[in-house]
């Protein structure tokens, strides 16, 4: 049988009510030349009725709070920088229904018998999709079931932001009178230190990296983590030892000389850094940090896995008083400018933003889908398999075909894992 998805409607959808005519400036963190991009993702319900009608109306009722997600990004040529046109326009809102029932493709588990192309919203060819601050598609299935298509611009909030407004949309669709938290702006409140002199514009070279998924038991984390315990006195989180496994994994892989250099970077939470200004309950915005560890190929393919846990969790514990240096100016080179090179791999974790927590009124997702990749940036992201299944899964596009088969090896390899 051919699956398939038709979509049957497409429009705008305005604020429910009237909301301010303004427009808002993007904190310094917002305003990072990399994060004006759209990520997608794709959230996968069990059950369902009218899902689309139900969340079409109440995507209306949160864009009266939300309302900066219903204007549009415009370039001011006098600060050279992006803001937010409170037009009221709305968000990008696409009905479509499939051929099949969930079950009939697996609940969308990897590898996804119905393109992810066919599950995310299009645009119109009449506006840019990247000024629009969010676009989302409700595919209903058979079976009652239906997936949430999403596609949102990183430069209006980060993840948890993104999940805060989606977790709306759910609150409202299950007959709440409004989102359990309400939204602030407050970007005036992040740190603005100065910018330094312009310097060259990055290169993105092109790779042609490949996918793959795998999925590591709950049980073999728990291992590197009681080693660790052990060995180092101290605890270690799933996150810590998914991407020292994933790191290590790759490094072996790619078989660069042991003494090029070899760089590990993920955006960590800095909401809890605010130190001259509590950031208030509700923000949405991009309050994060670049995180990063750089090491010789060789000590990261030679070193034992909890060994590079701890390099890890080291560039972790300072991350409070580079992000204080930063703040106050005090850096020689802008952490938020990276480079984007084959010797480095950015690693994101979706397993705490909340996504999994949205509920339309049926439950929450059996389980979310992510799809940052670019051809330039080698990617790993954090996520969980579909319930009720345990365990981590790691979401890749970090090596190109050459390196594929030594990589999933690595990851598969017990003595990787121990």
């Amino acid at each position: 049988m051919c699956f398939s998805v038709a979509r049957t409607s497409q429009s705008f959808v305005a604020p429910a009510e009237p909301t301010p005519d303004e427009t808002l400036f993007l904190s310094i963190i917002d305003r990072v030349a990399g994060l004006r991009h759209m990520v997608r993702s794709i959230h996968v319900f069990k059950h369902g009725r009218e899902p689309a009608k139900v969340i079409k109306e109440a995507l209306a009722k949160a864009l009266v709070p939300y309302y900066p997600f219903a204007g549009r990004f415009v370039d001011d040529a006098e600060h050279g920088d992006v803001r937010v046109a409170c037009t009221g326009e709305g968000a990008w809102f696409v009905e479509a229904t499939a051929n099949c029932s969930l079950e009939d493709v697996k609940d969308l588990d990897f590898p996804l018998m119905i393109s992810k192309d066919e599950l995310l919203p299009v645009p119109s060819h009449e506006f840019d999709p990247i000024n629009l601050p969010l676009m989302m598609q409700v595919t209903e299935f058979t079976c009652g079931g239906f997936v949430v298509g999403l596609i949102s611009v990183h430069t209006i909030a980060d993840g948890l932001g993104a999940a805060q407004f989606v977790n709306a949309i759910g609150d409202i669709a299950r007959g709440l009178p409004k989102p359990a938290v309400d939204p602030v702006w407050s970007r005036e409140v992040i740190p603005s230190p100065p910018k330094l002199a312009p310097s060259a514009p990055p290169l993105f070279d092109s790779f042609k990296l490949v996918h793959t998924t795998m999925d590591v038991p709950e049980s073999a984390v728990n291992e590197v983590k009681a080693n660790y315990f052990e060995h180092i006195g101290q605890r270690c989180s799933t996150f810590d030892v998914a991407i020292a496994k994933l790191w290590q994994s790759r490094t072996r892989a790619i078989k660069l000389s042991p003494d090029s250099d070899v760089h590990l970077c993920f955006f960590a939470n800095a909401r809890h850094l605010m130190q001259q200004q509590v950031l208030p309950r509700g923000f949405y915005g991009n309050c994060f940090y670049p995180v990063s560890v750089t090491a010789r190929s060789g000590e990261v393919v030679g070193a034992e896995l909890v060994e590079v846990v701890r390099m890890i969790r080291d560039a972790k514990a300072g991350m409070a008083a580079k992000f204080g240096r930063w703040a106050t100016g005090d850096f020689k080179a802008d952490p938020y400018e990276l480079t984007f090179t084959y010797n480095s791999l950015f690693v994101s974790d979706w397993t705490r933003l909340g996504f999994l927590d949205v509920d339309y009124g049926w439950g929450k997702p059996l389980h979310v889908i992510p799809f940052a990749y670019f051809d330039f940036m080698a990617v790993g992201i954090i996520g969980a398999p579909p319930l009720p299944r345990t365990g981590t899964r790691i979401m890749t596009q970090c090596v190109e075909e050459e390196h594929l088969k030594a990589f999933v090896k690595e990851m598969s390899t017990s003595r990787v894992i121990n």
